[in-house]
């Protein structure tokens, strides 16, 4: 009898149904659950698969390891050198948050758009005041990174009326939801035109700080900049200076260069921007959904097809 493959499962929070649900994957596999550090060490050792969380320690305990399943959409949290220049495969639940993140942005630009970003504050003052309000059917969404995220965001987007512009570097073949696919060449005219500017891209050494203050500059005055990505894809010192300068007419931020955002920092003093704590991706359906997705490249990995969400580890994502 073949020695079953072993699947560590790093992952806080699982359910019973949960880890008998990736049991019954396959009777090839041997599924062990760990949370606690010296725990995880010691399954880490002949662990073939890793599900959830993991750390470099982890990584490198792991003698026999080959493939890594990560809970979340982004892998920049993972990419040490040892594991990059290893065989070790990693994945992602890229996708899991398309439907809860684009509702976020949905919301931002709402907020802004019928000014409650003021009125909730004038509801706690008791302060009976009026301020024009605007529609969205008709301005210029601009989406910078066209994944998932991106992709739902713009067709929510177009069935509110707006014109959809989006930036990848990847050429793609634009859905009838978006107007027009434009290329990084092109990333002064996307700020240019856009009246809602949507940071969707993954943090990379290409995109770190890809939205500075000449970025910032070529955004009109009456324009917004949603942020759900990571912080350092703006540069947050440049971003402050155009909020309190009036660059640009405010800001709906989700992530911040440093988190928790400490409280002297400038974001919290600016009427124009609305902040929440990286919580944008929550939802009471995302272990389901990391589950579904482990499960399925799971299957996969066992059957020896190709898996889904691959990180290109030089790349990034």
């Amino acid at each position: 009898m073949s020695e079953k493959v072993k699947v560590l499962v790093i992952y806080r929070g699982l359910s019973k149904r949960d880890l008998r649900k990736i049991r019954s994957i396959s009777e090839k596999i041997a599924v062990v659950e760990a949370t606690e550090k010296p725990m995880v060490l010691e399954a880490a050792r002949d662990a073939e698969v890793i599900f959830g969380h993991f750390d470099k320690e982890t990584f490198l305990a792991a003698e026999k390891l080959k493939w890594i399943q990560v809970a979340s959409a982004g892998a920049d949290n993972y990419l040490f050198p040892e594991l990059v220049y290893s065989e070790v495969v990693l994945t992602t639940t890229s996708g899991i948050h398309r439907i809860q993140i684009s509702e976020m942005i949905l919301a931002m630009m709402l907020a802004f758009a019928k000014r409650l970003d003021r009125f909730v504050p004038f509801k706690l003052e008791a302060r009976w005041e009026r301020l024009p309000t605007d529609e969205l059917a008709g301005k210029t969404v601009g989406i910078l990174g066209l994944g998932n995220i991106g992709m739902e965001t713009a067709w929510k987007a177009k069935c509110l009326g707006m014109r959809v512009l989006a930036l990848d570097k990847m050429p793609l073949r634009a859905p009838t939801y978006v107007d027009k696919i434009l290329g990084l060449e092109d990333l002064d005219n996307l700020l240019r035109e856009s009246d809602y500017l949507v940071v969707a891209v993954p943090l990379t050494k290409e995109t770190h700080h890809m939205i500075g203050e000449e970025e910032l500059r070529l955004m009109k005055p009456t324009a917004y900049i949603i942020n759900i990505a990571r912080g350092a894809v703006i540069d947050n010192k440049a971003l402050v200076k155009a909020l309190k300068e009036g660059w640009i007419a405010g800001a709906g931020l989700d992530v911040f260069e440093e988190e928790p955002l400490p409280k002297d920092s400038e974001f919290w003093k600016l009427d124009s921007v609305i902040i929440t704590p990286h919580i944008s991706g929550a939802t009471p359906h995302y272990t389901d959904r990391a589950v579904r997705i482990f499960c399925e490249n799971l299957k996969r990995y066992l059957d020896g097809k190709p898996l889904v969400n691959v990180v290109d580890k030089e790349m990034g994502y």
